[in-house]
């Protein structure tokens, strides 16, 4: 289980909405008192200096907005008014625009590469494979032909053990239709890595896509209907045959989708792990052909396997009969040219953006130089990461990142003695997961190897062999020791993540840049930015799932009854709480969905203060950037780092299947459930940011 992001002391004279301390004229320096919440009673320096020199934007924030009503509305309102979400994109925020930057270097790195790569022969694949994507018209000549085996697996359906062997085929290319292997660490045994089945095989976002009534979700049906009978003519089927082909698949598409886990009940770790094994899958899902299934993907001797629905295996195996050989053919089809379509001629191109606009808003096609650095980021990651690093991350990046999770640690270790529905023997379980807890940052000892054929005018063909050899490497973990140095995602992404498995937090390079982390900004701005997400990830590994699993990453009990219920009813407040929360007019926000997302959020924002405050507890002098405080600052930077718009069409996507609050609500959640916040800004009692019911977990 993978957890993704992918955040002052308080001045004797505070406006009573503003936040901002009355200036002092001249040069003299002034004095701050301590607040009453630190264990210093002493009288403190204070510098004044502008927003910018501790790394905030000034121009970001909205002084018309009472940050007790709206915090987000504070400190993004500037930047909300003056900034559109380019045309090419669905959304626009601090991520987009940290990868702005990092896309610029790669592109860099990857033109270079292509026009010379020099002796180096990483250089060299990687120059090699960005030719292939930008050189359109060596696509178009290619057409359709590294698809060709696919198609043939496809067109041989005929009965059901057909159909049985064409799934393989489709999978050893990534293909995942009806349902999706992977090879992941047993959550009983740690140590161990084993199979993983899960639900797959749609083409829209998500089940509720499917199963939604109203006439807004009927309408996108249609039109993805229409989407797919495109494709289909695309593919070469006549007319009428691509129209009922399209059909074909949004039934089967629909009784997957009905057979499907919902969201909230895929974050249950104990119910979608299900060690049924090799034996136990030919008994619940026979028709499905496992001999030959696991012999194609190169791994016969496979035993060991979980699957998360052994009710959505057995439907998998009963829809089987339930549809005739054309039908199937239709659906294998439509999704190898789904899947397969940026990577091909333009007229594919072309609708496979028209989905894009569909689900996400998106107005314009991104620039192909820009597609192509994600197919090489994908395909080539650890490769690209290379240059990438050499050139933008540096070691006092990772040194200070490393500093600063040690004191967060430290903070959350501190804070236990105070979390009052523990018991002590619980507590010291916590302690020594917190204990055990690995860290890695920015990016692995050892580089990837990408041993696969790159040709210099053959997009598609490279993506399809890069995506096999990526899956034999997986398959070829499955029954050996864990390698826990391996990273999940290019050190160039823009995110960090908790694996609860291995009870291990990693903080990618890519993320370590402002407005996160920067090594300039005071650290009251860092620790609100980076120190919020690095609290972030280590709380996930007490949130709702993540409390699951013990020290070693076991998914193991390890708390009685009694602190279960107390921890639980903690957990329910806090998804009530997020539920009162609206994204659009009439679509409330799911607590439940994102329950642990929220947790974690609120855990960080508590932690990465309690880590900021020790860390300045002995400075001589306190920093008052722009009229605002140390502990201000760092709220500040929390909302800024979240500053974000969206197109409505995303908005509606992610609230349907994204276990993250949007940015608005990872900002004033948080923020509204911590009373130091409310300190900072001297909240009145029945704001909206002091509410009069909070909701603690850690």
């Amino acid at each position: 289980m993978r957890r993704q992001l992918a955040w002052g002391w308080v001045a004797v004279v505070v406006a009573a909405c503003g936040g901002r301390t009355s200036s002092t004229s001249g040069s003299t320096p002034s004095t701050i008192t301590s607040p009453s919440t630190s264990t210093s009673t002493s009288t403190k320096l204070v510098e004044e200096v502008s927003l910018a020199e501790v790394g905030l934007h000034e121009e970001y924030l909205d002084k018309a907005v009472d940050p007790c009503e709206d915090f987000f509305a504070f400190a993004c309102g500037g930047w909300l008014k003056t900034t559109e979400i380019p045309a090419d994109q669905a959304r626009w925020g601090m991520f987009n625009d940290i990868y702005k930057r990092n896309e610029k270097v790669l592109h860099e790195a990857l033109d270079k590469a292509a026009r010379d790569p020099g002796d180096d022969p990483v250089m060299k694949k990687l120059g090699d494979y960005h030719a292939a994507c930008m050189d359109e018209a060596a696509v178009e000549k290619a057409g359709l032909r590294a698809l060709k085996p696919l198609f043939a697996a496809s067109k041989k359906v005929r009965d059901l053990p057909s159909l049985a062997a064409a799934i393989p085929e489709l999978h050893r290319s990534g293909i995942f239709v009806l349902f999706i292997i992977d090879a992941v660490q047993d959550r009983k045994d740690a140590t161990r890595v084993i199979a993983d089945i899960d639900q797959s095989g749609l083409g829209l976002p998500g089940r509720d896509y499917y199963l939604d009534p109203t006439p807004a979700a009927e309408t996108v049906r249609k039109r993805y209907q229409g989407y797919v009978e495109r494709l289909l003519r695309l593919r070469g089927m006549p007319a009428s045959a691509a129209r009922t082909g399209a059909a074909d698949v949004l039934k089967i598409e629909t009784a997957l989708a009905r057979a499907m886990l919902s969201p909230v009940e895929q974050r249950d770790p104990v119910a979608t792990y299900n060690r049924i094994n090799r034996d136990g899958l030919a008994r619940e899902a026979p028709l499905l052909g496992w001999d030959n299934y696991f012999r194609v993907l190169g791994r016969a001797d496979l035993h060991d396997v979980s699957v998360h629905s052994v009710d959505y295996t057995r439907a998998v195996d009963d829809l089987l009969r339930k549809f005739r050989a054309a039908q199937w053919q239709a659906y294998l089809d439509f999704h190898i040219v789904h899947a397969m379509a940026p990577y091909l001629g333009k007229r594919f191109v072309d609708e496979s953006f028209q989905y894009a606009k569909l689900v996400t808003g998106q107005k314009e096609q991104r620039a192909r130089w820009k597609r192509c650095v994600s197919f090489a980021d994908a395909d080539l990651g650890e490769a690209l990461a290379q240059p990438f690093v050499a050139r933008s991350f540096s070691g006092a990046s990772k040194a200070a990142a490393e500093t600063m999770v040690r004191e967060i640690v430290r903070a959350f270790g501190d804070a236990l003695p105070g979390v009052d529905w523990m018991d002590d023997a619980t507590r010291a379980k916590a302690k020594d997961k917190l204990r055990k807890l690995d860290l890695m940052v920015g990016y692995p000892d050892e580089w990837r190897k990408y041993d696969f054929v790159v040709a210099r005018d053959d997009l598609a063909g490279n993506t399809l062999r890069a995506t096999r050899f990526e899956i034999q490497r997986k398959l070829a973990k499955i029954g050996k020791p864990v390698d826990r140095g391996e990273f999940q995602y290019t050190p160039q992404t823009v995110n960090a993540y908790y694996e609860a498995s291995l009870n291990q937090v990693v903080l990618l390079a890519g993320i370590l840049q402002p407005p996160f982390y920067h090594v300039d900004s005071s650290v009251a701005v860092n620790l609100g930015g980076m120190g919020m997400i690095v609290g972030h990830e280590l709380t996930h590994g007490f949130d709702d799932e993540g409390a699951q699993f013990d020290g070693d990453g076991n998914l193991a009990s390890w708390w009685p009854d009694a602190i279960s219920g107390r921890f639980r009813e903690r957990t329910a407040c806090m998804a009530r709480f997020y539920s009162g929360y609206e994204v659009l007019p009439g679509l409330p926000l799911n607590g439940d969905l994102t329950n642990g997302e929220n947790i974690a959020d609120v855990g960080g924002l508590k932690n990465a203060f309690r880590a900021y405050r020790a860390m300045r507890k002995d400075a001589p002098k306190r920093q008052v950037a722009g009229g605002y405080t140390e502990d201000q600052q760092f709220f500040i930077a929390h909302g800024q780092a979240w500053c974000e718009k969206t197109s409505e069409e995303w908005t509606r996507m992610v609230t349907a299947t994204d276990p993250h609050s949007p940015a608005r609500f990872r900002v004033n959640g948080p923020a509204s459930n911590f009373p130091e916040f409310s300190a900072a800004f001297q909240c009145k009692a029945g704001q909206k940011m002091r509410p009069e019911k909070t909701c603690t977990v850690w």
